[in-house]
């Protein structure tokens, strides 16, 4: 063989090894764009489910404000009452006083035993349990894929008495 045809065979590997060598980086390339397009989806798809998550805790925070808050109104109008149900009975007693034919330690025992007589009639207690002061809670949240009910009772020292939780797959509306 002449140095020539030599030449031309290494020149000719050369040539196919070079683009060998090109064609492999271009397919190690394509792969990685196609992982980084992958990434990126499931970057996007994470960001959807973290904003669908402080959008429910949103939800939840509103819901839990709401409830504090008709806590603390419903507080306010039993102190109301209660205020005005003193009155009441202050009043009974003075016109006793001024009766001179009524006493008005009976007038107060006897609008103390009305008074609780409404109080367990509303509430379905018997008479002598001593008026449970407990208040229950509600409270219903949703997200994408399950809905969620939760009821808690405190009793009137604000413990927790009753705590339960209930979950229900969300079916397509």
């Amino acid at each position: 063989m002449s140095t020539g045809a030599i030449i031309a065979i290494i020149i000719g590997v050369l040539i196919v090894l070079a683009v060998l060598w090109f064609v492999a980086r271009a397919g190690r390339n394509r792969k990685l764009e196609s992982r980084r397009v992958e990434a990126r989806e499931i970057r996007r798809e994470a960001e959807v489910g973290s904003a669908k998550a402080d959008r429910t805790r949103a939800e939840a925070d509103a819901q839990a404000a709401e409830a504090r808050r008709q806590e603390a109104l419903a507080r306010e109008r039993a102190a109301s009452a209660d205020e005005q149900h003193q009155e009441a009975r202050e009043r009974h007693i003075e016109a006793a006083r001024k009766d001179p034919d009524a006493d008005p330690d009976q007038a107060a025992a006897e609008f103390d035993q009305q008074r609780a007589t409404r109080e367990t009639a509303g509430t379905g207690e018997t008479a002598g349990t001593g008026g449970d002061q407990s208040v229950e809670h509600y409270e219903r949240t949703s997200d994408s894929d399950v809905d969620r009910e939760r009821r808690f009772e405190r009793d009137e020292d604000g413990d927790v008495v009753r705590d339960e939780t209930y979950e229900e797959p969300r079916t397509n509306r």
